[in-house]
C-alpha cells in the first residue's frame, strides 16, 4: 500500500500567461472547477486567465471546445 503525501501549494501559485499550453489533469480533491472526465489529459491553449480559474481552448476530436476550470485542475506542459 502506497501512502499518499499532501500535494502542497506551489501548484496554485503558478503563473499562466495568454498562449501558454496547459494539461488538464483532474484532481478529485477539489470539488469546485471540475471540468468533465473526457478532458482529463488533454492539452489546451490559454485564452483567459482570471484570479482562480482559467479559460483554455481544447480540441476535442476536430471540435475546439472552450473549457473554463480553476488552477487545481491543470498543470503547465512541456516544462
Amino acid at each position: 500500500m502506497t501512502k499518499k503525501h499532501p500535494r502542497g501549494v506551489s501548484f496554485l501559485m503558478q503563473e499562466y500567461h495568454l498562449g501558454d499550453r496547459a494539461l488538464v489533469i483532474i484532481d478529485p480533491r477539489q470539488h469546485k472547477g471540475l471540468p468533465h472526465r473526457r478532458y482529463h489529459g488533454k492539452v489546451g491553449i490559454v485564452m483567459a486567465v482570471g484570479r482562480r480559474a482559467v479559460t483554455l481552448n481544447v480540441k476535442l476530436g476536430s471540435k475546439p471546445k472552450t473549457l473554463i476550470t480553476r488552477l487545481d485542475h491543470i498543470k503547465p506542459f512541456g516544462v
